[in-house]
């Protein structure tokens, strides 16, 4: 994953539990859940709209 394995991985998350302390890590869990999700939704929005105009454009030249 990356390069960094499991050592790695568990410093990272020890620093940003000193840094933002144990009540702030479930917000910050969920804003990251909801900024993926925000993310996969727009790109697979996106995808399906050039899908939807080409095939528009297909059935445009056919005619």
């Amino acid at each position: 994953m990356f390069g960094i394995g499991m050592p790695e991985l568990i410093i990272i998350l020890v620093i940003i539990l000193i840094i933002f302390g144990a009540g702030k890590l479930p917000e910050i869990g969920a804003g990251v859940g909801k900024a993926i999700k925000n993310f996969k939704s727009a790109t697979t929005d996106a995808d399906k709209k050039k899908a939807d105009k080409l095939d528009s454009s297909d059935k445009g030249d056919k005619s």
